[in-house]
């Protein structure tokens, strides 16, 4: 029986979840952190999966945040004493996605702000699966920026600056569930995604621009 995507990523997630679960370091033979060419190695050698399997699963897996990648950047010195820049990437399960193979249950799982307050109660709020509670009019705009979001995660940004981006996208998203989000915060959280590395994946002109001008003017 052929496996589907999702066979294919619950075995590579549930990998990483075993990997950081009987970890003893941070890196190395038996770190939580892995390189891609022993994932490659030990998912084939486990599973039988093919490199172009591994590869195109763990890319969703890491646009989705389940998986994270840490680049570790060095410089070393070439024989003609030059310094020349290196790049390591490391491969590591995501708070997300232990959480999505051990369930909600957890006392530590974020929960969300709204989780205590009546939505159904406020006609024009609509609760999304991640769930954010936007205001109706603002729907399509919540879906545009979570996957700009998505899009970040699997980015070749460093972790730090991802993390300011998508703490950008959060703020504009808490605007809104109103029904007038304040256009002093949105602009200054969108200029800020639009002036970092993140400006390479939007389009001018775009969805997501169209929807963020109208709110700003």
């Amino acid at each position: 029986m052929n496996s589907t995507n999702d066979d294919l990523r619950r075995v590579i997630l549930q990998y990483f979840y075993e990997r950081n679960q009987n970890a003893t370091s941070e890196k190395g033979q038996r770190g939580s952190h892995v390189k891609i060419s022993d994932v490659k190695k030990e998912l084939k050698d486990l599973h039988g999966l093919t490199q172009t399997q591994v590869m195109s699963q763990l890319n969703y897996l890491i646009s989705s945040g389940w998986v994270s990648k840490v680049s570790e950047e060095r410089t070393f010195r070439t024989s003609r004493g030059t310094q020349q820049p290196s790049v390591k990437d490391w491969y590591v399960i995501s708070a997300s996605g232990i959480d999505k193979i051990e369930g909600s249950s957890s006392e530590f799982v974020r929960q969300s702000p709204y989780s205590n307050i009546n939505i159904t109660a406020v006609n024009s709020a609509v609760q999304l699966g991640s769930g954010n509670v936007v205001h109706e009019s603002f729907v399509g705009l919540a879906n545009e920026l979570e996957q700009l979001a998505k899009s970040i995660a699997g980015a070749d940004i460093s972790e730090e600056e991802k993390v300011s981006i998508v703490a950008d996208i959060e703020t504009i998203n808490g605007q809104l569930a109103k029904p007038e989000p304040s256009k002093d915060i949105v602009r200054t959280a969108w200029r800020a995604i639009t002036n970092s590395r993140a400006a390479m994946l939007i389009t001018s002109g775009s969805a997501i621009v169209r929807a963020i001008e109208s709110i700003i003017g």
